[in-house]
This record gives C-alpha cells, sequence and structure tokens, in this order.
C-alpha cells in the first residue's frame, strides 16, 4: 500500500501482537527479496529479552517466496534456500494458475510451470516445512482454462502441500463467481485427492482464500469462500494491502464468529480486535478509519434522536451486535438532527447529581442551543467534548477551572513565500524538507487560574505567559498550557493531535466564517476527545476550540465546584 513502510523493529511488534490474537499464522515478508525481511526473520529466531520473538509467535510465522525459477531445480534456487534458512516452520509460495500469465507474462511452457509448482513443494515439504501454495490469478484462470488451473492444484498436492490457496489476485471475482468455482474446485480436487492417497484416506489438503478488494467484494468474497468450505482466509488486519487493499480480517473474523455458519473457528479473543485495528494503524502512523465496520470510531454511533430513543428501549434496535463483543462502544452524536435523548445521554453520562426532572428540563435547553449553534455553522457530531462543556455550563455551581482575560498572536516572518521561493528557502534551511514552511509565531495568553482543587476563593491567580510555536495556534496552544501547568501539572500529559479547518461561506471570501476542530489526547491514558469552534477570525476560533478541550482536560478536578466563576469578573 502507498505510504506505508514498516520498520523491523514495527514487524516483530505487529507479529508478537497478532500471535498475542491468537492469529492462526503470520505471514512475516519474503526472505529472498529484501535485507529488511532477511532481518526480521534472524531476530524472529532470538528470545524476547533480546529483541526476538516468543516460541507461541514463531511457531506461526510463514516466509513468502515463489516457485523455482525456470531452469533449475528448487535445491539450486536462492530464492527457495532462503526461505529455508529463515527459519519459518510454514513456508507460502506463490505460482501461476492462470494458463495466459504462464505462456504471456512469465513465458514458460505450461508443463514446465506444472513441474515447477511440483518441485517447489517437493522440496520444501522434504525439508520438514509445512508449505502453503498461493494459486495467483485462480478464478480468473479457471474461468480462462479450468482444465489448467485444476492440473496447478493437482501439482501442488503430488508434491505434499498441506494449504492451497485460491487467489482473486485482479480483484474482480464476484461473489456468486466465487462460490461456483470453490465448488467446483473441491469436486475435482476429491477425485484427485482419491488418485493420489486412496479412497477413504483422510483429507491432506486445506483450502484457501485470498481475496484482494478491488470491486469492494474481498470481504464478502472471502465470507463466500467460508461458507462454501474454505479451511483458512488470507488477509491483512484493516485491510491494509496494494492497490485498494487485502480482505479486511477485522472485518472478516467478527463476521465468521458472529453472523455466519462455518466449518471454520474463530479465536476466544473477539473483544480485542478493536484494539488491534488501531494498535497497527498507531504503529504504521496511519489515520484510523472511522467508518471501519466493527471497530471504527463511528460503528456504532448514532445520531438520529428516532434511532437513540430506540436504543435506549433495545440495543438492538439499530446494532446488528452488542458494540463490546468487539470492543468498541456505543456513542451518541449530537446534532441538529438530535432528539432530546440524545442530550439525556450525555446528561445521564456525566453523573451529574441531579434530577430527572432537571435532566428533563436541561436537555431540552441544551437541545435548542445545538440546533441554534449548527444553524450558525457548529457541528458537534466528532466534537463530544464540547457538547459535555455545555452541559457542564448549563450546571448551577459549575466552576471552570480558567479564564482566558486576553491574548495576542503574531507571526514574524519577514519574508513572503511566493512559488519561486520556496526551493530556495528549503535549501537555507527556512523550510522542512517537504516545503512546508517553518517560520515562527508568538503568542501572549493572560488567564485566571482556579488554583486550588479545593476551590477557596483565595485561590484564582492570574498569570502571563509568552510561548512562540510553529505557527500563531501552535504557539497560543504553547501558551496556554505554560499559563496552567503550574496550577495542574496533569495537562503536561495533554497534546494537540489533530487540527482542521474548514470555511463556511467561500463566498465570503476573506470575511468568511471559519469552524475549527481539534483533537486532544492525554498520552497516559490514550483518552482522545474533540473539541469545535466557529469565528470570522480562524485566531479566535482556534482559541475557542483551545480552551474547551484545555477545560475538558480538567473537568474531573472541578467536578465538585459551587463557586460561581462568572462572579469573578464582575
Amino acid at each position: 500500500m502507498e505510504s506505508i513502510s514498516v520498520s523491523c523493529n514495527d514487524k516483530l511488534k505487529i507479529a508478537a501482537r497478532l500471535s498475542k490474537f491468537d492469529m492462526d499464522y503470520i505471514e512475516a515478508g519474503w526472505p529472498g527479496s529484501n535485507p529488511k525481511d532477511e532481518e526480521f526473520f534472524r531476530r524472529a529466531k532470538l528470545s524476547v529479552e533480546e529483541g526476538g520473538l516468543d516460541d507461541v509467535a514463531r511457531s506461526k510465522l510463514v516466509a513468502f517466496g515463489s516457485t523455482r525459477r525456470k531452469g533449475i531445480k528448487a535445491q539450486d534456487d536462492p530464492q527457495i534456500q532462503k526461505l529455508v534458512e529463515s527459519g519459518a516452520p510454514t513456508v507460502c509460495i506463490v505460482a501461476k494458475a492462470h494458463l495466459w500469465q504462464v505462456t504471456d507474462i512469465i513465458r514458460a511452457d505450461p508443463k514446465e510451470n506444472l513441474e515447477m509448482i511440483y518441485d517447489s513443494v517437493h522440496y520444501l515439504s522434504s525439508m520438514g516445512i509445512e508449505v502453503m501454495i498461493d494459486l495467483e490469478h485462480y478464478f480468473d484462470g479457471f474461468k480462462f482454462d479450468s482444465e489448467y488451473t485444476l492440473s496447478c492444484c493437482k501439482a501442488a498436492m503430488e508434491g505434499g502441500v498441506k494449504v492451497l490457496v485460491m487467489c482473486d489476485t485482479n480483484g474482480g471475482s464476484m461473489p456468486w463467481e466465487v462460490e461456483e468455482i470453490t465448488k467446483k474446485t473441491f469436486e475435482k480436487c476429491d477425485v484427485f485427492e482419491e488418485e493420489l492417497f486412496g479412497e477413504g484416506v483422510e483429507k491432506k489438503v486445506t483450502f484457501g482464500m485470498h481475496a484482494h478488494n478491488d470491486c469492494g467484494l474481498a470481504v464478502a468474497n472471502s465470507l463466500t469462500a467460508a461458507k462454501s468450505g474454505v479451511g483458512l482466509i488470507q488477509g491483512t488486519v484493516n485491510g491494509i494491502g496494494e492497490r485498494t487493499g487485502n480482505a479486511d480480517l477485522c472485518s472478516i473474523v467478527p463476521s465468521l464468529a458472529l453472523h455466519v455458519d462455518s466449518k471454520m473457528t474463530c479465536n476466544d479473543n473477539l473483544e480485542e480486535i478493536t484494539s488491534l485495528s488501531r494498535f497497527l494503524d498507531e504503529t504504521l502512523n496511519r489515520t484510523p478509519n472511522k467508518g471501519a465496520p466493527y471497530v471504527g470510531h463511528s460503528a456504532f454511533a448514532h445520531k438520529g434522536g428516532l434511532h437513540v430513543a430506540a436504543l435506549e428501549r433495545s440495543p438492538d434496535s439499530y446494532q446488528h451486535i452488542e458494540p463490546g463483543k468487539v470492543g468498541n462502544q456505543l456513542r451518541v452524536l449530537i446534532s441538529e438532527l438530535s432528539g432530546r435523548q440524545n442530550i439525556v445521554g450525555k446528561i445521564k453520562k456525566l453523573d451529574l447529581d441531579i434530577g430527572d426532572d432537571v435532566v428533563a428540563e436541561r436537555s431540552l435547553v441544551i437541545l435548542d442551543r445545538v440546533k441554534k449553534l449548527e444553524s450558525m455553522g457548529y457541528t458537534f457530531e466528532g466534537a463530544d467534548a464540547s457538547v459535555e462543556l455545555m452541559i457542564l455550563h448549563s450546571t448551577q455551581g459549575y466552576c471552570p477551572p480558567f479564564r482566558v482575560l486576553d491574548y495576542t498572536a503574531q507571526v514574524y516572518d519577514t519574508n513572503v513565500d511566493s512559488a519561486s521561493r520556496v526551493m530556495s528557502k528549503m535549501e537555507n534551511g527556512k523550510h522542512n524538507n517537504d516545503g512546508i514552511p517553518t517560520n515562527l509565531a508568538r503568542a501572549t495568553v493572560k488567564v485566571r487560574v482556579l488554583d486550588d482543587p479545593n476551590h477557596s476563593e483565595d485561590e484564582f491567580l492570574d498569570r502571563l505567559e509568552v510561548s512562540e510555536g510553529n505557527g500563531p495556534v501552535d504557539a497560543l496552544a504553547n501558551a496556554l498550557k505554560k499559563a496552567l501547568t503550574p496550577s495542574h501539572p496533569s495537562l503536561e500529559n495533554l497534546q494537540l493531535i489533530d487540527y482542521k479547518v474548514r470555511i463556511l461561506d467561500p463566498e465570503s471570501a476573506t470575511q468568511a466564517a471559519t469552524r475549527v476542530m481539534i483533537e486532544f489526547t492525554d498520552v497516559t491514558t490514550n483518552q482522545k476527545w474533540s473539541t469545535v469552534s466557529v469565528d470570522r477570525n480562524i485566531i479566535s476560533a482556534s482559541l475557542n476550540a483551545l480552551v474547551d478541550g484545555f477545560e475538558y482536560a480538567l473537568k474531573e478536578v472541578v467536578a465538585s465546584c459551587v463557586i460561581d466563576f462568572e462572579e469573578e469578573f464582575e
């Protein structure tokens, strides 16, 4: 997949995590193709203390390679030898199973290709290695010349293959084609097994499925194959793979466990799959797909008021499973489509010490505010923190932990970048290598801060701080953090992880209203939250969203405050 490069250390971490999840096989690379994968298999032999893997993880490793080259014996092929030297207990080799691919792409004699399959499988099996074979372009090849494609299966079976994997390499097969071809393959290979091993002998070969997502059907085709009787599904966590990706195991595993009646068994760690998905994205420095089935942040997020009201009565009304089964959780979004039940759910989540009658009254007030603000351009679907703060601010006796009295932000770059100057400034070190300016900004922030968790009236302090940053928003965030941290050290753990800007009325040009959304995280707990603000001044919108984010981080500190903080400013 584009823009993904995995270090050897990261591959070891990923392999260990996949083993912990109890994946049956972990295909870890092609040791004959690049030094990084050779290093992986070398280090995998080491103990955990030495930076390697434990015995369980090692037992699941699969080394990837190909059949021997034309005109050479398997034992003399350097790439085959690298597979043996890898120490992996299982090897998966790829072979052409499409007659046209054989004659026109690798330009081999069809009979020689069958010999390459047999010889490679037989040699590796004779070395005590479990052999899988990925029959490339299997479904397209079957449609082109089924007799030849099936003869590739027979050659592998004669060589002693343990797993025959049917590959939809171009990702163009439809589910009904997968079902039909899989069943025909089983019928013919049953005959082959009887010819090779005798009647009544226990089946020696397992069939597998390897799907690509070029038509958006990788998961559907994998589940169809499972329903048709295959015993192994190849895929990747989060569907990461070439072009449009491979079959997503984060969809396949839960579906097999919860929805599909198949011969395949799934592990007992299903509740860890959301965590696994997010671990991989974090390791690869990818932005998680919020809309991913089962594991996405929005997979069990509900917006419409009717939906939320129904969920209150029965969780099954708008959810196909209970989110906790896959380690995810229900989320209620707030928007102008929301009903009162959404707000009620938010208020109850805050565990405020108020009665049901107050909750009912307060929910109508908050809902009215949300709808008015959204008509101005706010959007609260991804900004739960701003909604919770709105509820808290409407609660009698709530005390914000600080207030910004005034601020300034300045950018002090004296050079204006034109396209012709960008390369020159990069060469002079004034830009990063990607051409993004590194011009500094300076911000001054004056705050009145609640300095004592016991909320004594004498513990409000005014504090003025100055800080620099890469741009005015970064400088403001740094100055705000600098001003508040002496009173609230927990803010040292606060980080900004995303910043989004949208122009709401482009026709207004430079006077357009700007919506800013900022995502925060606490690095010690990994909790994430987002805030939103709208203003015609992008700096003001950014500061307001920053203030909400910092206040949300401190809301537990002031949960029991009974001082009317607003009186301090009258």
